[in-house]
């Protein structure tokens, strides 16, 4: 372990006033200026396309680069219940505090506080910005905007747009970006992947990329970076991501000297469609607002396999309701999680094999009618019966946890920047908000958040004091043409090393490794074990791997190569920053550390603290830096919910 600490250049003050103060002492650029600067945004989801959007707008040059073939594809598309926000319509005693609150003590005590009051702090202008652009969010009958309860809170400040929420907020920062794509302003280019970042004299100055259609290798310049690419939860290979969600690009910056913070942080979603064969590629989640109306439950008796209609009122198990008296069903994800797997390993799991717990919408619809519970969740409803051809209407939804967002990332400090000048870490990329467990419907907040309202400000603080457009830079220099020769000969190896084996069944390997020792339940002998078939897992793939086809042209099996070889990396990095974390926190929950009622224990004298590593080669051991984690306005207890 490093004895460096690192700095997250967290202004000193009220924490209520911070934001504010140091926005107006931040370095400015003025209007005719910002024409002079080149930025590269990587991803089109929430963050990217707000930060594009955004920048653009202020005058900025912005090149857009996105894996699909439209940035309305970004994966953004998928999130479902819903955004958070602190406006109180309901009056039930919501406030920037306690949206503040709830995220610090959420995410088990483990993030930036700083980083999370600002969240709470610039929510209400992101429902106002994202209902100017014409986001249809549900409305009550007088027209005022709707307001539903998640996961970890007792109020009700989650805004939404029935169970697509993710799509139409990215319609709206799509059709923002798009304006200025009319402009001028913004360049997009579609379908590549970053392949390579490319550094001079100690900055970030361009990216590699390869045309997935065409093979093509390309070269692109700028005076900043912006990395907005998501998570890595498909290093499990089964998970609610799309299977172009990937780790890569956050993954070829670590190589480069920017930290990776936390990574054994991974939210293991409650609510999800069990799974139901070996050849399956993803899972499929279903929005954690069904829990609001949604009683969970299974058979008290072991081994019962009947019908839900067959099982009596008094032979079920409400066990969150039961367990967790004030919260219930709205207890945070890894509470949830860690529950339905416990009844699940007691055998008292339902369906065919038993992996799975109910969601049952019996009362609700008893209650409140058919046609109210459709009108709140009809397409999520849909949704579930086309994938299961069971009807959630006349008998419950199968749930089980899933692999669904990684709370860990690239550390960045207060102005969003990595540890490599220039170098800009956004949305889930970063690791910065949500300790050791996301809450519900702040995923979208924290990727819009950071493009409409953070970075503008401290990007161009970046460029008003080191004026890195003063260096001219092109595609000419030979840092590009040596990253560009890297990524040439990365490409080749993949192809030439004519093994037996797919990329699948390396993938698939590495996903069952990293589920059953870097899952919801981890252990030292279990991440030692990890480790050690990660690091064998690695050797037969770069011996025995095949990948058919060239480099030219449209080649899957090539790309999902690249990715993999990633993911073997990274899952060791996971096992081992899993490893030296010797506390349970959200998320991450070691065996050895839990209380008598086996709820997560933390050890704050020790681990309170943000784990940051440097990368010292594929096969050495990487350097553990720390960031000290002060709570001043949030006292540290025993996260409870009951």
């Amino acid at each position: 372990m490093s004895d460096r600490s690192l700095d997250g250049r967290v202004p000193f003050g009220d924490i209520r006033q911070i934001w504010d103060r140091h926005r107006f002492s931040m370095n400015l650029v003025n209007p005719s200026n910002r024409r002079k600067y080149k930025v590269i945004v990587v991803g089109t989801g929430l963050a990217g396309g707000s930060a594009a959007a955004t920048l653009a707008e202020q005058g900025y040059k912005v090149a857009s680069f996105c894996i699909q073939d439209s940035p309305r594809r970004a994966h953004s598309i998928a999130a479902q219940g819903g955004i958070n926000a602190t406006k109180n319509y309901p009056n039930d005693g919501d406030s920037v505090w306690r949206l503040f609150y709830d995220t610090v003590k959420g995410g088990d005590f483990r993030s930036r506080e700083a980083n999370v009051y600002r969240l709470a702090q610039v929510s209400n202008n992101i429902i106002d910005q994202c209902a100017a652009q014409g986001v249809p969010f549900a409305r009550e009958y007088g027209g005022t905007l709707s307001n539903r309860s998640f996961g970890g809170a007792q109020v009700s400040r989650t805004f939404y747009a029935r169970g697509q929420t993710g799509q139409q907020l990215l319609l709206g920062a799509y059709s923002a970006m798009m304006k200025e794509v009319s402009k001028g302003h913004i360049t997009v280019y579609t379908r590549r992947e970053l392949v390579e970042l490319v550094m001079i004299h100690g900055r970030a100055r361009g990216i590699i990329t390869r045309n997935i259609i065409t093979g093509e290798l390309e070269k692109y310049s700028a005076d900043a970076v912006l990395l907005c690419t998501g998570g890595y939860g498909n290093t499990y290979f089964l998970s609610t991501n799309a299977m172009t969600s990937n780790g890569s690009a956050a993954w070829k910056a670590y190589k480069k000297g920017a930290y990776f913070a936390n990574p054994c942080y991974t939210q293991i979603h409650p609510t999800c469609i069990p799974v139901h064969g070996e050849n399956q590629s993803k899972l499929t989640l279903m929005s954690e607002s069904l829990r609001n109306d949604g009683r969970v439950w299974v058979p008290k008796a072991r081994n019962d396999r009947r019908l839900a209609i067959d099982i009596a009122e008094h032979e079920r198990d409400y066990f969150l309701e039961e367990k967790y008296p004030a919260f219930g069903n709205l207890v945070p994800r890894d509470v949830a999680s860690r529950n339905a797997k416990g009844v699940v390993d007691d055998q008292r799991g339902v369906g065919e094999t038993g992996l799975s717990v109910f969601l049952d919408f019996r009362d609700t619809i008893k209650r409140d009618g058919k046609e109210a519970v459709g009108q709140k969740y009809g397409n999520l409803f849909e949704m579930y019966n086309r994938i299961t051809d069971e009807d959630p209407y006349s008998r419950p939804m199968r749930i089980y946890p899933a692999v669904h967002y990684t709370m860990g990332g690239l550390w960045v400090d207060y102005n969003l920047m990595t540890s490599i000048p220039g170098l800009f870490a956004l949305g889930e990329c970063n690791f910065s908000d949500h300790g050791s467990n996301r809450l519900g419907a702040s995923a979208l907040m924290q990727g819009l958040a950071d493009g409409y309202f953070i970075i503008p400000y401290t990007l161009g603080n970046y460029f008003a004091a080191e004026h890195p457009h003063e260096d001219i830079i092109d595609v000419e220099h030979e840092a590009f043409h040596e990253a560009m020769q890297s990524a040439k000969d990365r490409f080749s190896e993949l192809l030439n090393i004519g093994g037996s084996r797919s990329v699948d069944t390396f993938h698939k390997a590495l996903g069952q490794s990293m589920w059953e020792y870097v899952g919801m339940a981890r252990n030292e002998a279990g991440l030692k074990k990890a480790i050690e078939e990660i690091v064998d897992l690695r050797t037969q793939f770069w011996k025995d791997l095949k990948v058919t086809g060239t480099d030219v042209g449209v080649n899957i099996e090539l790309e999902k190569a690249n990715r993999v070889a990633d993911f073997l990396e990274l899952g060791e990095l996971m096992a081992r920053d899993a490893l030296e974390r010797k506390e349970s926190c959200g998320g991450h929950f070691r065996e050895e550390s839990q209380t008598e009622q086996h709820e997560a224990q933390r050890d704050d004298t020790n681990f309170s603290h943000v784990a940051a590593w440097e990368f010292k080669g594929v096969d050495a051991v990487p350097e553990r830096h720390i960031e000290d984690l002060i709570f001043e306005h949030v006292r540290l207890t025993q996260r409870s919910y009951k």
